[in-house]
């Protein structure tokens, strides 16, 4: 209470109706192999046209990887991805003289190349991404000394983009400069992009040489950082290689005269180059997701990585996170074409693996599945799938239920199976903790096993509870935070408890959960641990479990004998 001279009313505050976050259960994460797009960097994709919008569509040499975040994609709209690049990887430039570079992404441009003024051998245009799609484009500079209804491109008349001719901005003229505008033209003189050669993709008109211009709305109207600000194709680096513009072009507007082109300036990119990513680099571009401080995410997506690349996530990623889990196929060497060698190829792949652990799923195969974009059919690992029917069951039920069976595990966009195991293969499967997937005729391919790759036996060895115990641990550390730096007294730890049991309860009325307690008083925040500043409490759970083994038994019974006489009896 105050210190109060005279008598009087004060008022305070207690606030006890903070309730426990919820948490996003259907968040995957996926770093691959693709033709387009920014490298290293985690780039949210919410479906396919996005997907394709942002890493080009596949073909021969990504298609794996697209169509395993494709069919993620099928089941759920929230996905990180990161595109991986091989050390060869190189950004087509304006230059065909010098050796190209390689930019990852935006933000390495920004620390080594923007406003680079003559520091680079690249030439006034470079691809904004790697890989060989940036030969396919043309960039063009339009200056004020040319007749504007006669601008061609590549053939092609092109004054109907724009307004005008360029020449001097009402801002130039108030700072005494002149001839600062210029139009830019993107365009996709190969046709690789959009299908058609010559299409233009993009037009900035009316930008700067100056690189104090401005827009009416204040935002730098200087051509290098519109382009860097607004384009999907290119950055631009230096001006063109003409003596009289490396002179003024870049500069500030006060008084300057600025230099003009001698007609159309058309320079076309080369020197683009793919290079799939090595394990090395795709473990560096899964290494994105590392951080559970940085990046929240539920379901880890790994593709056709190889060995030691499955190993990397699960020891440095879901293991380590110990929020996630990873979703592993065999190799397809395993499983394609392997004419009944397919349990063995897999038990082998298993010891190879060599990982224990609740924090990762593996399934038995591939599925063959159209390509739509290329016209033809594509096997594609499962494991993006069995992610995806952990979104698809989060949306029907909730993610303590298994995502396994008739009920919540039919695959999506399954043409058939790399191969199809039966009984006794799957028994063979399951006995190792890999996931059989089998399609049952009128009934779809399904998935017929919920364990985890966890070896010893217990409730973790099972897909919905540890994702129940994800779940528990991620909301309850959250809502415990808001304890932090509080006293550990009756009222925080009854505070405490008042914030978890309803959040136990509502689980366990939503069938998570046979029964819970929550303990946090002096029996474990003892004295030692008080002065320790620490604070304790235990939550105690017992958590559901899914039906695997249904037995069915029939009894013939005589016509006289009365049922209560045989109950139970055999």
């Amino acid at each position: 209470m105050a210190f109060q001279i005279s008598p009087g009313v004060n008022y305070s505050e207690v606030d006890l109706t903070t309730v426990v976050p919820s948490v996003l259960t259907t968040a995957g994460a996926f770093a691959g192999n693709f033709n387009w797009g920014p490298a290293n960097k985690r780039i949210q994709i919410d479906s396919e046209i996005t997907l394709v919008d942002t890493f080009g569509k596949p073909d021969t040499n990504t298609y794996v990887s697209f169509f395993s975040a494709a069919s993620f994609l099928s089941y759920g709209n929230n996905l990180q991805v990161v595109r991986a690049v091989g050390a060869n990887s190189k950004n087509a430039d304006a230059n065909t003289s010098a050796t190209n570079p390689q930019i990852t992404n935006k933000d390495i441009f920004e620390i080594s190349y923007l406003n680079s003024n003559n520091a680079n051998t690249y030439g006034p245009f470079v691809a904004r991404y790697a890989g060989a799609l940036g030969n396919s484009l043309t960039v063009s500079i339009i200056d004020s000394n040319t007749t504007f209804s006669s601008w061609t491109v590549n053939s092609i008349g092109v004054s109907s983009y724009f307004t005008g001719s360029p020449g001097t901005s009402v801002q130039a003229t108030a700072a005494g400069a002149s001839n600062d505008e210029i139009h830019i033209i993107v365009t996709d003189s190969g046709g690789l992009i959009t299908g058609t050669k010559n299409t233009v993709l993009e037009t900035y008109p009316f930008v700067s040489k100056a690189f104090d211009s401005t827009d009416s709305l204040g935002n730098s109207n200087y051509y290098k950082n519109v382009i860097f600000n607004n384009s999907k194709y290119i950055y631009a680096i230096d001006p063109p290689n003409y003596s009289a513009t490396v002179a003024t072009w870049g500069t500030n507007l006060a008084n300057t005269s600025f230099a003009t082109l001698p007609g159309v300036i058309t320079n076309t990119l080369a020197g683009g180059a793919d290079d799939a990513p090595s394990a090395a680099t795709l473990q560096t571009a899964f290494g994105q997701f590392s951080n559970s401080e940085e990046v929240d995410i539920s379901l880890v997506i790994t593709g056709d990585a190889g060995i030691s690349t499955q190993q990397y996530i699960i020891d440095n990623i879901s293991g380590a996170r110990k929020d996630c889990i990873a979703f592993l196929s065999p190799p397809s060497s395993n499983v394609i074409n392997q004419s009944g060698s397919e349990v063995t190829n897999i038990q082998a792949w298993n010891t190879a693996l060599g990982r224990s652990s609740s924090f990762a799923v593996a399934d038995s195969g591939w599925k063959y599945m159209f390509d739509k974009y290329n016209n033809t059919y594509r096997y594609v690992p499962l494991n993006a799938d069995i992610a995806g029917l952990c979104v698809y069951t989060d949306s029907v039920r909730d993610p303590w239920f298994s995502p396994a069976g008739f009920n919540r595990g039919n695959l999506k966009n399954v043409v058939k199976l790399s191969w199809n195991p039966n009984k006794t293969q799957r028994d063979s499967l399951y006995s190792i903790g890999i996931n059989p997937v089998g399609t049952f005729p009128g009934q779809g391919t399904v998935l017929y096993g919920d364990k985890t790759l966890q070896t010893k036996p217990s409730a973790f060895d099972r897909i919905n509870v540890r994702r129940l115990f994800i779940i528990l641990e991620k909301t309850i550390s959250q809502a415990a935070k808001f304890s932090l730096f509080e006293f550990n007294d009756e009222f925080t730890r009854a505070q405490f408890v008042a914030l978890v049991t309803p959040f136990l309860r509502d689980i366990q009325g939503r069938r998570g959960i046979y029964d819970y307690r929550v303990v946090c008083d002096s029996t474990n925040n003892t004295p030692q641990v008080i002065d320790s500043n620490q604070f304790v409490g235990d939550i105690y759970i017992k958590p559901a479990r899914s039906i695997n083994f249904i037995q069915l038994n029939f009894v013939a019974v005589r016509t006289g004998v009365d049922f209560t006489e045989v109950v139970g009896r055999f």
